[in-house]
């Protein structure tokens, strides 16, 4: 049976919260200073519905200065100007709108009626009888499930990997098998395509991903009844909302999962699909705050490229409240962006 833990890292700026699976991280939350509370998942809303556009079954809602897209049935068509509650059912991603559902009528100016659970419940909701671990172990387990969410191709148990790659219309996942070991390669194949199922739900919901997601499928002559068992099974915890179809004449499956939260490199990353300048402040913030607890009382010099400094000063304040004002942030001309030294000066 399946196990699940839970892991918060109450960071400056920042806090993370992780789910792992069976020991391999699941899902990671992150909570940043400034987001907009408003379209968080789960928050409650008085939205006024601002233009209805019958042939998309698709109305615009005014949440109280920001805008939400909310689908209907033929049958329930809302009224422009009219007033709804409204919950945040899905987070606005890769410049869409956040999606909401209906939850009865309202009365009123569109205003924020209920913010979303904070971290913390929304962790506790994903295993109710887990115990949230805190502190140290919290943080490095949130640093290793934030590397593996960003990397493109994961390593297979048993052998072979997946490659896990996002586009503009769907996300593709190519399954290789790779240095994968036995002597009756039907066998070996369809082993590697069940991992590569599992792997690939797990990875999916790590990085935020969803919409319509192909698998390519190793070799041939599949069993497509069983590869559509083990799908449904891998992709029980994404429900409600998943379709899966059957293997198709090429070796190919293709899904619909449904996206909640904003995939984790539009929070991690800016335009160009590089690490932002914030992630990357509050990685050296927390990285003086290590060496700051693992070198009590020592001064600490912090070497990093000027744009990351400038992101960093924010926080310099409150992580002086927290180790002390001993150290220094130092911009460094020359030296790379996702590159920095912390150590005692």
């Amino acid at each position: 049976m399946s196990e699940r833990t839970l892991f918060l890292d109450r960071g400056i700026g920042e806090s993370r919260g992780v789910v792992l699976l069976d020991g391999a991280p699941e899902r990671l939350l992150i909570v940043r200073d400034g987001d907009d509370a408003r379209t968080r998942l789960g928050a409650r809303h008085v939205a006024r519905v601002r233009k209805v556009e019958p042939a998309f079954a698709s109305a615009f809602v005014d949440l109280g200065g920001v805008e939400a897209m909310l689908s209907f049935k033929p049958d329930a068509r809302p009224v422009e100007g009219a007033s709804l509650e409204v919950e945040i059912r899905s987070e606005p991603r890769d410049g869409k709108l956040a999606t909401v559902r209906v939850l009865g009528p309202a009365q009123g100016a569109p205003k924020l009626l209920a913010a979303a659970p904070e971290l913390a419940e929304q962790l506790a909701a994903f295993a109710r009888d887990a115990e949230i671990v805190e502190g140290r172990d919290a943080r490095l387990v949130a640093d290793e499930a934030q590397d593996e969410a960003l990397a493109v191709v994961h390593k297979l148990p048993g052998g072979g990997d997946i490659a896990i790659e996002p586009t503009r219309a769907l996300v593709a996942i190519d399954v290789d098998i790779g240095e994968r070991k036995g002597n009756d390669v039907k066998r070996v194949t369809r082993a590697a395509n069940y991992a590569a199922l599992a792997q690939g739900a797990r990875l999916l919901r790590l990085k935020g991903l969803g919409g319509i997601v192909v698998f390519d499928l190793v070799g041939r002559g599949h069993d497509g009844n069983a590869l559509l068992t083990a799908a449904r099974a891998a992709f029980g915890p994404d429900n409600p909302g998943v379709a899966i179809g059957p293997v198709g004449r090429f070796g190919t499956m293709e899904m619909t999962i449904p996206r909640r939260t904003a995939a984790l490199t539009d929070i991690l990353c800016d335009a160009s699909g590089a690490l932002s300048d914030l992630t990357l402040a509050l990685r050296l913030i927390r990285s003086i705050e290590t060496e700051g607890a693992s070198q009590p009382g020592a001064r600490l010099e912090a070497h990093c490229h000027p744009a990351i400094a400038k992101a960093a000063a924010p926080y310099v304040e409150r992580l002086a409240g927290k180790i002390g004002a001993r150290f220094a942030i130092k911009p460094q001309d020359g030296l790379a962006r996702a590159r920095f030294d912390v150590r005692a000066a």
